[in-house]
Formats: structure tokens, sequence, C-alpha cells
């Protein structure tokens, strides 16, 4: 059976300098309905994405001028809602931390087949709602604002610059503000029900959502923001904490 086709105009920029690879990707996506571009160096994907629109980057990490992590941090930074998938040999812990922290939404290790790449697609553009869709009103906890209309956080009257599966991630822990939120709870509404990668990638964008609100606490000004904490709940998952009245808590340094 024929897989389902991807969303009407989806645009794939494939970063690939080995030629059969990208052969074969570009063909492969080509085949399925998406409207891919190829290059074969960073420098070249770069002035491509900032050309035409992308709606998603397959990008391998081992480039013959830029390191795929240095090229995946400015795409991130310069297209906030950019779907970003690393396609690389490097399969060390140390690499799939540093490919998600640099701001990849998945990660695939060499050599992978089509069938999982694409399925990988689907539930990624699954995960966008239709520009059509109403917006939920700003979730507010304690001092922490998440806007999801605007996909927005602040902390106090300060903007929080979270990346695209950090906001998410927050923005189903804030609705369910002191309620405890189960990790399949959260692999299925963050990434997708189907997920076929490791839950382990929910603890690495845990960890750096905590550190981007602990750091933003820090730096606030004039005072010390009210932060409620995200506790891990061991062998089940997460909850935001629902701040009592009383003191103002103080964030604690990420685990």
């Amino acid at each position: 059976m024929r897989a389902p086709a991807p969303p009407e105009g989806t645009h794939v920029l494939v970063v690939e300098d080995d030629d059969t690879i990208g052969r074969h990707l570009d063909a492969g996506l080509r085949g399925h309905g998406y409207h891919t571009t190829w290059c074969r160096t960073g420098i070249n994907a770069l002035a491509e994405a900032r050309a035409t629109t992308q709606d998603v980057v397959l990008l391998d990490l081992g480039l013959p001028d830029v390191d795929g992590i240095d090229i995946a941090r400015t795409l991130r930074t310069e297209f906030p809602e950019l779907l970003i998938v690393i396609l690389t040999a490097r399969s060390d812990e140390i690499d799939v931390i540093a490919g998600l922290d640099a701001g990849a939404d998945d990660y695939l290790v060499k050599p992978f087949t089509l069938t999982v790449l694409l399925a990988r697609l689907r539930a990624h553009l699954r995960r966008r709602p239709p520009s059509s869709t109403p917006e939920e009103g700003p979730i507010r906890v304690g001092d922490l604002t998440v806007d999801t209309s605007a996909r927005r956080c602040l902390l106090a009257a300060d903007e929080v610059a979270l990346r695209p599966k950090e906001f998410e991630l927050l923005a189903v822990l804030a609705r369910n503000a002191g309620a405890a939120v189960s990790r399949e709870t959260l692999m299925a509404q963050v990434w997708d029900e189907n997920w076929f990668g490791p839950t382990k990638t929910l603890d690495v964008t845990l960890a750096s959502l905590r550190r981007r609100l602990n750091e933003a606490a820090t730096n606030a000004s004039p005072r010390s923001p009210a932060l409620p904490q995200i506790t891990t709940l061991r062998g089940h998952g997460y909850r935001l904490e629902a701040l009592p009245p009383g003191p103002v808590p103080r964030a604690e340094p990420d685990k």
C-alpha cells in the first residue's frame, strides 16, 4: 500500500555531498510527492534556504565545507519553524545530543531506509496544526506565560527564546500544570504516537528547556520571577509545578 501523500506543496531541502545518497533521497522524495532541492555543500544550502521557502531540511553533518552542526544552528536561528532532520553516520550519543541541541528536530543514523525516513517526515508534519485551526489563549503558570497562538514564551515581561520542540513540550506541560504527564503522552503529543526513535530525545529536549528557563530566571530584572519548576517523576514522566501561594520560589539549577 502506498504511503499517504505529504501536505500539498511541502518543500524539502536535501543537504548531502554523497552523490549516491543524494540522488536516492532526491528521487525517492519526489516520487512520494515532495518538492525537493538538492545541495552538496553547507554554504549553498544556507543560500538556498534564504532565497526560497523550505518546509524541511534533511541535513548531513559531514559536509565538505562547513560542519552540519553549525548549519543546523544557523538554520534554527534564522528559521524557527523549519523542520530540521539530521542524516548522518555519526551514531555516538554525544553527536546525537549535539545535533538536537543545535536545533534539529530529529536525528537519523545512516544507513536508514527511505520508508523509515518518510514515516518520520509524516509524523513530524502531522504535528503542524493547520493555519485555519483556532489557537487557545495564553496559558499562565506563575510568572510564566505560554502563548500558543503567537508561539511565544514569556517569563514576567521577558521573552524566552525556545526551539520548536522545547516550546511544544512546555505547552503540553503548561496545559496540564500541577498534573503528572507520562513520557508516552509527551512523546505522542510533541512528537507522534508512532514515534520510531528513542525516548532519550525527550530527555535531551527537557534538559535544554529547563536550562533555558533557569537562565531566563537568573537574568530577569528587576525582580526574581515566579518560575514554575519541571519535576521529574521517575518511571512515569514529568510535572510542571503549579505555584502555591507563598514566597516566590527560586529557580532550581538544571539537573
